[in-house]
């Protein structure tokens, strides 16, 4: 295991996570984090010459669309649902 993780390490990780670890849970969080590590380490030793960067996994194309408006103006069909209106607007109770 190239990488140690210190207890203080844990400590911190544990005071972020809001957790509160036993000394056995501490002691195997090490070991996990350390074997993490190692990975990580092995993944960087790949080579990944002539493979394409991703940002994801699966291909993703672009679903937004135009901004068009297709109801118009439709203020006299919402007022008529209004209990009561003023000047083309809602009229509602004061509210403190």
């Amino acid at each position: 295991m190239a990488n140690i993780i210190s207890d203080e390490t844990i400590e911190y990780v544990g005071i972020l996570a809001k957790l509160e670890l036993s000394e056995a849970e501490k002691e195997q969080a090490k070991k996990d984090m350390g074997r993490m590590l190692d990975y990580i380490d092995k993944l960087g030793e790949l080579d990944t010459t002539g493979v394409e960067p991703m940002s994801h996994v699966f291909p993703v194309q672009n679903v937004f669309r135009e901004d068009v408006v297709t109801n118009g103006d439709a203020r006299e069909q919402m007022l008529s649902n209004a209990p009561q209106e003023k000047d083309g607007m809602f009229m509602v109770p004061r509210t403190f």
